[in-house]
């Protein structure tokens, strides 16, 4: 299966190139994807497991930054030039400037009406005895404070940390996260570097280690969870309808968890304001802010027993 295959979000053009050609080939026999909500919901009153893919998009309706296109930087850098193994190893100080900055904006942010409406979707459906699985590329923890409990993250969580010594992982809310970086991390671009020495940086708590902590999300050139990649398989491999929400279906391997449903059959629908790669392969297109077309979508149908 595709989500056991690809397990790094650095993958090759060559790779690239091979993988979208599937996509485009027959797309002018496809017929476009279909806006119409009542058949939409038709759909989703009859499915049983409902797997929901989410991106960046459903958690920028919430303000949260996405360090992506047009002005994407903190300082000077791009997310990608300090999420990396090798920007930790050289200089440690600024990458936790950099997480301390996302975590303590994160706390000021509440999740919007598309998170609720998924937490809504699923707390229903599962009195009803039908499933729903979140699998999300998102590392802020929206979904779980909307009231989600069925969430694979793909990426990790700001909110977590593993041990560079014993790879300890652990959840970790505190703000700030250790006494050195309070009031550190501002994203001007003439901010200085706290240059923190390793020592004041975040350390492990357990018994006798004391190593230096590091966010627990997937860093550029990492490879995905291999235990959390399995179970995302087993999702997509069962599901009945699946739904993308606000996802630019271009991050590898997740661009490729909706069209490897499709291909099976099953129906697919995006939510999102613009069409993606992906979109002449699914089923269902709703246009638009997520939190606003996504709540109607999954409102309880009337035909629902409770």
């Amino acid at each position: 299966m595709i989500a056991r295959q690809f397990t790094s979000r650095c993958i090759t053009s060559q790779l690239c190139a091979r993988l979208k050609e599937p996509w485009t080939q027959g797309r002018q026999d496809m017929t476009r994807p279909s806006s119409d909500l009542a058949a939409f919901r038709e759909v989703f009153s009859k499915a049983k497991h409902v797997a929901i893919l989410t991106g960046a998009g459903v958690s920028a309706e919430s303000g949260v930054p996405t360090f992506r296109g047009e002005g994407g930087f903190w300082r000077r850098w791009k997310a990608q030039d300090l999420a990396t193994p090798g920007a930790f190893s050289q200089n440690p100080s600024r990458v936790w400037e950099f997480y301390h900055y996302r975590r303590e904006v994160m706390l000021t942010k509440s999740p919007n009406p598309a998170h609720m409406a998924i937490a809504e979707c699923e707390a229903r459906l599962q009195k009803q005895g039908r499933r729903v699985t979140i699998i999300t590329q998102n590392i802020d923890e929206l979904h779980h404070r909307a009231g989600s409990t069925n969430v694979l993250e793909l990426h990790g969580s700001l909110f977590k940390t593993r041990c560079m010594s014993c790879s300890h992982v652990a959840i970790n809310h505190k703000s700030p996260i250790c006494a050195a970086l309070e009031g550190k991390g501002a994203p001007d671009p003439n901010s200085r570097d706290a240059q923190i020495p390793p020592k004041d940086l975040p350390r492990c708590q357990e018994k006798g280690c004391n190593g230096l902590l590091r966010p627990h999300v997937v860093w550029f050139g990492e490879t995905l969870d291999s235990d959390i990649l399995t179970r995302v398989e087993e999702e997509l491999d069962s599901c009945d309808l699946c739904l993308v929400v606000g996802t630019s279906s271009i991050v590898y391997p997740a661009a490729m968890f909706a069209p490897q449903v499709a291909a099976r059959g099953v129906p697919v629908a995006e939510f999102n304001m613009e069409e993606t790669p992906a979109t002449m392969r699914f089923t269902f297109h709703f246009h638009g802010p997520c939190g606003a077309s996504l709540p109607p979508a999954l409102a309880r149908h009337e035909t629902e027993v409770l």
